[in-house]
């Protein structure tokens, strides 16, 4: 029997039971400026309404959030609430509900997204902001993006241009529109479509936010002395950088090491505004306090009251933070008047458009599900440095509702598009923040690569980390236990994708950095020797480490700006490690004819006579998913990894009910040659008696105590063996002749999970 997980991740789910070494998280760890490119179409008027300068605190992101919230936080509990605030351009109460917009558009469509006005009273020019990604080609180079109502009528737009697939048409951007008139409760479905192109728009500066009044200051007080910084002051003082430009709106971001008002700099806290100004009457708040420098000397844990204060008011305070080394967190809120939109994607698109998983949205997620996860958030832990839902000793075994292509929560979101979900999804990155693995270069201001230190590692030796070309050590500081002591533990074995779709749909510049830390965590998180120093070899990871490094990067090398030398970086790492897998695999004569990977941690079960196959599914998805984002370099990889779940359900001498087993062993003894077929890995993993039995005979379904069709592995679990098979196959299907034959044996089994629940792993072929 499978361990009891008993993590805050499933207190829904307290009966699964988990293995050990379970299939989800088995076993423990070993181991600038950026100037955006606009597109502006469908001008329209910047917002000019003033309104009343108030101050909701709304946990907002890319305009989205429109329920507010209390503001003043004691614990990581809120206490006391300001007041709601006005929404922009409000009109005069007592009108009636419009009704929900449902005419299908008479015009040609990219895609389109769903606006659900939150305010209590009707609302007019009300801004929202949202990332978008694009299939290859549907808006070309020459292209623009313009956006309409369902009747036709012209949404004034800005389109920031971030990244562009090979062919130079748009991959993913960031857009603003603005919503002529919403009444209270109405959705509308704005539809993007192709425009004229545009040449790019400089923005407006910060001077006429700052002649508005706007102002913010974090204020952290250790031991009774007051450090500061200020994003106004920063502003005014020209060094900012520009992520959004343009008439709807402009985004500029800051940072400052914490000073006191003598002057004092703090040597490792500082903090980083966003700020998000929507003409001069509304402006998002975004800050993140980072104690995160990577070689600055002496780092430790710091402990202080925090307090945000937004246009003179506290909007945020939160007493005896402990803050942790290499961590960080982050807070958003409302100047001015803030807008009350409830955003929903079109998942469909952004399925097809292969930059995520092909999840089945045929999925019908019950209300009971996202009102369980709903209440396990609201009664979570969010404040500064918690980590909400996360387990927070990520080596921790178990079936993991984290682990995945994607989390359960962002799953979930993407298969409901539940804005309570969505919710989840965007606190979990920004929680994500918590854990010590961030690592910011203070030279360049962004996070640490290897580019720059291909020596430094956070294991390994003082000696491993000498630079023979600089003749420098690239040690990071002494970090002594008793002054850096967190309950959280990052690893690379159960990492979660914290930060990629919350990154890709709404835009916002902390999930992108959120997603570029732990993929530079991966890379460094080794010996600088055993992943060929600069090259970030994950190989000799354990093979479930290799998966999700490989997911991630590949998520990087896809979604980051073009404009980011890290993009290129990601693009390299991602394509060296294809090529280490390529001359050990895929074009390597004398490599296993099971298409497993064997090299490294891969056969240390049974006597270091098996692997799992588990974790070599993890792989094969992640490959899959570094194909379908168009890194066509990993395309031979897949057909040839496809081989491994395709045998497991029609090899040859292979009976598919044991397709999903915890262990199979590939070789006699540990230092025995591998076997040369998969129905060799068959007879040697099963019982004599299984042996003599027919494939899924009642005879073979007695023996195992089974269902008839069913297979073994936990085959009703949403995180079970065979759950964690499916993606495997998924990809197979389009990726080798056998793989469609394959996936119809599988989907044929008699006993499946209620992924409704869980669907991290319900991915189907294309």
């Amino acid at each position: 029997m499978r361990n009891s997980l008993t993590t805050s991740l499933r207190p829904m789910f307290a009966s699964l039971l988990c293995a050990s070494l379970a299939a989800c998280g088995g076993g423990n760890s070993d181991t600038p400026s950026l100037p955006p490119a606009s597109l502006v179409t469908m001008g329209g008027p910047a917002i000019t309404n003033p309104g009343t300068v108030t101050i909701p605190a709304t946990d907002a992101s890319s305009a989205t959030q429109g329920n507010t919230t209390s503001s003043t936080v004691q614990g990581g509990k809120a206490q006391g609430a300001l007041s709601a605030g006005t929404a922009t351009g409000l009109l005069s109460a007592g009108a009636a509900p419009a009704p929900t917009t449902t005419t299908a558009p008479s015009f040609a469509t990219i895609t389109s997204v769903t606006l659900t006005s939150t305010a209590a009273v009707p609302q007019v020019n009300t801004p929202f902001t949202f990332g978008q990604v694009f299939a290859v080609g549907d808006v070309k180079s020459t292209e623009g993006i313009a956006a309409k109502t369902a009747a036709g009528a012209n949404v004034p737009l800005q389109v920031d241009v971030k990244a562009r697939h090979a062919d130079g048409s748009v991959r993913h951007a960031v857009i603003t529109g603005q919503l002529p008139s919403s009444m209270p409760k109405q959705v509308q479905t704005i539809y993007l479509v192709k425009g004229n192109a545009t040449t790019t728009t400089t923005g407006a500066a910060p001077a006429q936010l700052l002649n508005a009044g706007f102002s913010s200051t974090f204020n952290a007080t250790i031991g009774g002395k007051v450090y500061s910084a200020s994003a106004d002051a920063l502003l005014k003082s020209g060094k900012y950088t520009t992520w959004l430009a343009g008439p709807l709106t402009n985004e500029w971001l800051v940072s400052a090491p914490l000073k006191t008002a003598s002057g004092e700099e703090h040597p490792h806290l500082h903090a980083r505004f966003a700020i998000r100004a929507y003409g001069t009457s509304a402006a998002r708040v975004d800050v993140t306090v980072e104690n995160t420098w990577a070689f600055e000397a002496s780092p430790q844990n710091y402990t202080y009251d925090a307090q945000l204060l937004v246009g003179g008011k506290s909007a945020y305070t939160q007493a005896a933070v402990p803050h942790y080394h290499h961590a960080r967190w982050r807070k958003t809120f409302w100047w001015g008047n803030a807008p009350l939109l409830d955003l929903r994607h079109n998942a469909a698109y952004m399925v097809a458009s292969k930059a995520l998983p092909n999840y089945d949205l045929t999925l019908s997620i019950k209300e009971t599900t996202i009102d369980a996860w709903n209440k396990r958030w609201l009664a979570a832990k969010t404040g500064a440095m918690d980590v909400g839902l996360g387990q927070p000793y990520m080596p921790t075994t178990g079936g993991r509702s984290d682990i995945g292509l994607l989390p359960a929560w962002s799953a979930l979101y993407l298969t409901s598009m539940d804005q309570r979900m969505k919710n989840i999804m965007l606190g979990m990155s920004e929680l994500a923040g918590g854990w010590s693995a961030h690592y910011r270069n203070k030279t360049t201001g962004k996070p640490i690569t290897l580019a720059e230190y291909p020596y430094m590692t956070l294991l390994g030796n003082p000696g491993d980390t000498y630079n023979p070309v600089t003749k420098l050590r690239e040690a990071f500081p002494d970090c002594p236990s008793t002054a850096c002591t967190t309950p959280f533990r990052a690893d690379t074995s159960h990492q979660p994708a914290f930060a990629y779709l919350p990154y890709m749909v709404t835009g916002d510049y902390y999930h992108l950095e959120e997603l570029e830390f732990w993929a530079n965590y991966n890379t460094f998180s080794t010996n600088p020797g055993y992943r060929d120093y600069g090259k970030g070899l994950f190989k000799a990871d354990q093979i479930r480490a290799q998966a999700w490094s490989m997911r991630t990067t590949a998520q990087a090398a896809y979604i980051l700006p073009d404009n980011d030398p890290q993009k290129a970086l990601f693009t390299t790492i991602l394509n060296n490690n294809i090529d280490w897998y390529d001359a050990n695999y895929t074009n390597n004569p004398a490599a296993t004819k099971l298409g497993a990977l064997t090299h490294g941690y891969a056969v240390i079960y049974n006597d270091n006579t098996g692997l799992s196959p588990w974790q070599d599914d993890f792989f094969t998805s992640a490959i899959g998913v570094a194909a379908e984002l168009g890194f066509t370099r990993a395309k031979p990889l897949l057909a040839w990894k496809a081989k491994f779940p395709i045998d497991r359900m029609t090899g040859a001498g292979f009976c598919w009910i044991s397709g999903a087993m915890y262990a199979m062993k590939v070789r006699d003894s540990a230092t025995s040659p591998l076997y040369e077929t998969i129905g060799q890995a068959y007879k040697a993993s099963s019982t004599d008696q299984l042996n003599l039995l027919g494939c899924n005979t009642t005879a073979m379904a007695t023996l195992l105590g089974l269902k008839l069709g069913e297979m073994t592995g936990y085959s009703d679990m949403p995180t079970g063996y065979p759950s964690n098979m499916q993606p495997a196959l998924a990809y197979a299907a389009g990726a080798a002749t056998g793989g469609p034959a394959a996936w119809k044996v599988f989907m044929a089994r008699t006993v499946k999970p209620d992924y409704s629940l869980e669907p991290q792993f319900d991915i189907v072929p294309r």
